[in-house]
Parts: C-alpha cells; sequence; structure tokens
C-alpha cells in the first residue's frame, strides 16, 4: 500500500519496485504472493483497479491504485510501527535469556562464530548501501544505515560481553561455571528463585 500511496501499478511493478530499491533488505517480502496480496487488499476496500496497462505485444497488467480507506489504514498501520515500541522477541534475545546453559568458554566462542558472520553481514550491507546510494535519495535507505548501526552496536556489545567472559569479570560467572562443573544448581541461584518466588507470594 505504501508503494501504491506514489502511483498505480500493478504487481509486478511493485515487486520491481521493491527490489529496486533493496528492500528485500529490510522486508520479509514473498514476491510470489504479492498478487494474492493484492487481491486480498482490494477484498477488503484498501485498494482498486485503476486501469489497465499495455507495453507492446505484452500481456495487459491491471494496474491497483490506493483507495480512501486504504490510505487511511496504511498512514494509521506505518505511525504506530515508527511511534510505538513493540515486543518483538528476537531469537538472538531469547538465546542471551537462556545463556547459563552453556558453559561460559562455549558461550565465547559461539559469540565469536556469530561475530565473524556479523562482520560479513555488515559488509554486504554497506555494500548494498553504496550501490544503493549512488542510484536513491538517502530517504529511499534509511533503514539500511539503521540496520548496519544496529550491527555494529551488536558488535560493539558481543565483543564487550566476550572479553568479561573470557577475564571472568562479569557478576555470577563463579556459580555459572560451577553449575557446569558440578551439575548442581548454585546456592544463590536457587536463593534468588526462592525470593523471587516469595515476592510472587507477597503481591497476591
Amino acid at each position: 500500500m505504501v508503494l501504491l500511496a506514489e502511483r498505480s501499478m500493478h504487481p509486478y511493478e511493485i515487486a520491481q519496485t521493491l527490489r529496486r530499491r533493496g528492500k528485500q533488505h529490510s522486508v520479509k517480502i514473498n514476491f510470489g504472493s504479492l498478487y494474492t496480496v493484492v487481491q486480498n487488499l482490494e477484498k477488503h476496500g484498501y485498494v482498486e483497479v485503476a486501469g489497465v496497462q499495455r507495453q507492446g505485444n505484452r500481456p495487459e497488467r491491471t494496474l491497483y491504485g490506493l483507495t480512501g480507506a486504504g490510505r487511511a489504514e496504511m498512514l494509521d498501520w506505518l505511525s504506530d510501527l515508527i511511534a510505538v515500541p513493540a515486543d518483538e522477541y528476537p531469537a538472538f534475545d531469547t538465546a542471551l535469556a537462556l545463556l547459563p546453559v552453556l558453559p561460559p568458554e562455549e558461550v565465547a566462542e559461539l559469540l565469536g562464530d556469530r561475530e565473524q558472520a556479523l562482520i560479513v553481514r555488515t559488509a554486504a550491507l554497506r555494500g548494498v548501501l553504496s550501490r544503493l546510494g549512488d542510484s536513491l535519495p538517502r530517504i529511499f535507505i534509511v533503514e539500511t544505515e539503521y540496520q548496519i548501526h544496529m550491527l555494529e552496536a551488536q558488535l560493539a556489545w558481543i565483543r564487550g560481553f566476550r572479553k568479561e567472559i573470557y577475564e571472568a569479570t562479569i557478576s555470577g560467572i563463579e556459580e555459572w561455571k560451577s553449575f557446569h562443573e558440578t551439575s548442581e544448581v548454585p546456592r544463590d541461584w536457587q536463593d534468588l528463585d526462592a525470593q523471587e518466588a516469595t515476592r510472587e507470594t507477597g503481591r497476591e
């Protein structure tokens, strides 16, 4: 709908425009289902047939445009995405939340693997940004800038955290090591669980 806010297009042109602007690096898009998506939007009254395009001997293509209801829905949706932080539960956050089940040394090694993968991904995105920046105004590629910034921030955090593990300066690491050496839950961890259980009982 955002692209149709610019001009009427047929689904294939929507796919071409998304690719040309590098949006496959930012938005999870199933290009093969765009026709179905547009048909569903039409069924809900968000888009409507705006004409037919004829080019040479190619088959006719139906152009779709945004309706008033579609524009209102699109603006509300995008405004919420920008203004309202959402709990997205990324997989990496989940892994960090469950970290102690792995030994510290293994975690450090795995994070090292992730670091190398992120370096490659960051370099690839920098290449995309450089290529798109030569042909598109910056307003169309700010999400790629943001992605690079977030990857760099993650890299900086990983490097710092790995250093804390190797230098054994992170609080709780002795209990963490003990858990994997003895296979017994450290007393401090048990006490933390007991304290939280008491607090929950008190709140009830």
